[in-house]
């Protein structure tokens, strides 16, 4: 009976440890977009980071873009920290764009305003094709 109840704890234990997780299919594969903007808010959160930037439209208004990072573990083993990116950061972020139209998507690569890259690692980078730079309007 012991032996049972274990058995049966050790399974529950291990279907709530296993996190839900989406794929990359909401973003858009064939083009990626550029947006220079102003970086509100860096959230180094699990499942996944994001990066929320502010960029003058071409109307001259103000838009908000966010846009999903890869993983906290994945981004640290990728030499990334909680601070590697600030608030009031200028940054120019190379990002694939989500299908749905909506302000958002997938960092491939953003430059900060001293001139460095960070690329994250994103599984299956290779299929994302990067197309000539496009600024969002």
């Amino acid at each position: 009976m012991k032996t049972a109840l274990f058995v049966l704890l050790a399974v529950v234990l291990a279907a709530t440890a296993v996190p839900a997780h989406h794929s990359f299919a909401v973003f858009d594969h064939t083009q990626t977009v550029t947006v220079n903007g102003t970086v509100t808010k860096y959230q180094w959160t699990n499942p996944h980071g994001f990066l929320e930037v502010d960029y003058q439209a071409a109307d001259g208004t103000t838009k908000h873009y966010t846009i999903e990072l890869t993983s906290i573990n994945m981004l640290v083993r990728a030499g990334w920290s909680s601070r590697s990116i600030k608030a009031g950061e200028k940054v120019k972020a190379i990002v694939a764009p989500l299908l749905s139209g909506e302000p958002g998507g997938l960092l491939l690569d953003v430059t900060l305003a001293d001139g460095r890259t960070l690329t994250p690692p994103v599984p299956a980078a290779n299929t994302f094709k990067r197309t000539p730079e496009k600024e969002l309007k």
